[in-house]
């Protein structure tokens, strides 16, 4: 319906240029110049006519281009400074304000003067636009005299008072959660023990995302889907912390984690992910990134060569007669001679950490093995010199 109005409008806007053109041609005699003698009132009905044909067809065209001018145009000014806005704004407004007295001298020109008279507000308007962007320093300062002004004024009174007032401006410390952080659900966990502060920002796409995951055939990827908006009622329903849905979307970008990258530099915030590619992409760009995985790694308990533990051998290991085993925490155990102790509980020794991307990986050698060795070996060299 709206469309069908604006198509209406524009045929109307065309056609009135065309009987514009018309009362043009006929007052400078250029149809009678080039031997057309045709009498005005078929003139005025046929440029109107033919124009408003030409409104007609290409109205469709013009909206979906005037649509794109708008996306186009605000995905770049969501990455434009208030500061610039602003000093942009009162540059292009005095450009506007002198043009407009200049203008007041085209009006005796005939035919051109109106046309003269948008050209030059134009041009003032983007003259003052970017002379106001580029001395932004200078037009912010004049703009905050006045508030300084007061403030100072208001900073004497409370001295005089022996009153100090402090009022700092708050910015909202937003993290930005991505799909993957909250199908993997350790986010919950993490909020209730109160180490992450500000608010949580759900953005629209990757709740959109989470909600076609869900509806998925694939019953893998649906039971991931419902887990994620399960774990987003969770945060909300029984953590103090708050939890915003942001709305704004980006037109021009088609992947989720190149949005969320646009968001966090657009906002100036984290994101909070355990996605390795995202955190890679986002890091490059210039955006924070709080990773879970990393987080994880970094509480795990450090084990030094020497120290004893309890393990029990889950499985053989890459090598012959290796075992494998676990910590509480999911940390591969790798037992030299540890096959022959499968499923059973087996004191060992480490002799040697190695931290990897993938997460930390501990050597170590069954005790009693050790024990059995003459000269009852006990140093940490020794330990390691065993083959």
């Amino acid at each position: 319906m709206i469309r069908n109005l604006i198509r209406g409008i524009i045929t109307l806007l065309v056609g009135a240029f065309g009987f514009y053109l018309s009362y043009l041609f006929l007052r400078l005699n250029l149809l009678q110049s080039l031997g057309w003698n045709i009498s005005p009132v078929w003139t005025y009905a046929a440029m109107v006519v033919l124009f408003a044909v030409i409104g007609f067809l290409i109205a469709p065209v013009s909206i979906r281009s005037f649509l794109s001018l708008m996306r186009w145009i605000d995905s770049r000014l969501t990455r434009v400074p208030t500061h610039d806005l602003m000093s942009g704004a009162v540059g292009g407004i005095i450009g506007l304000i002198i043009s407009s007295l200049f203008s007041n001298s085209f009006r005796d020109i005939q035919f051109f003067g109106p046309i003269l008279a948008v050209l030059l507000s134009i041009l003032l308007g983007y003259l003052g636009l970017t002379i106001g962007m580029k001395r932004k320093e200078d037009v912010v300062g004049f703009l905050s005299f006045l508030p300084k002004f007061r403030g100072d004024k208001a900073e004497k009174t409370d001295k005089n008072k022996e009153t100090k007032v402090d009022a700092p401006i708050e910015r909202v410390n937003y993290k930005i959660l991505d799909t993957s952080v909250i199908i993997d659900g350790r986010i919950a966990d993490i909020v209730k023990t109160g180490f992450v502060e500000g608010v949580l920002l759900i953005p629209g796409f990757v709740l959109e995302e989470l909600r076609h995951i869900a509806d998925s055939s694939d019953l893998l990827k649906r039971n991931r889907g419902r887990r994620g908006l399960d774990i987003l009622n969770q945060i909300s329903k029984e953590t103090a912390i708050k939890v915003h849905i942001h709305e704004q979307d980006f037109d021009d970008i088609n992947e989720v984690d190149s949005k969320l990258v646009r968001l966090g530099q657009v906002l100036g915030s984290p994101l909070l992910t355990n996605d390795y590619n995202l955190n890679k992409v986002a890091e490059l760009q210039g955006v924070k990134v709080l990773n879970i995985n990393e987080l994880a790694n970094a509480l795990k308990p450090i084990v030094l060569p020497g120290e004893e533990m309890l393990v029990q051998v889950m499985k053989e290991g890459k090598e012959p007669g290796q075992g494998v085993a676990y910590l509480d925490d999911g940390t591969m155990i790798v037992v030299d001679t540890g096959r022959r102790f499968m499923g059973q509980n087996v004191t060992v020794l480490v002799t040697s950490v190695l931290q990897t991307a993938a997460g930390r990986m501990i050597f170590a050698k069954p005790k009693s093995v050790l024990e059995k060795k003459p000269m009852g070996l006990r140093t940490i060299d020794e330990v390691n010199a065993i083959g």
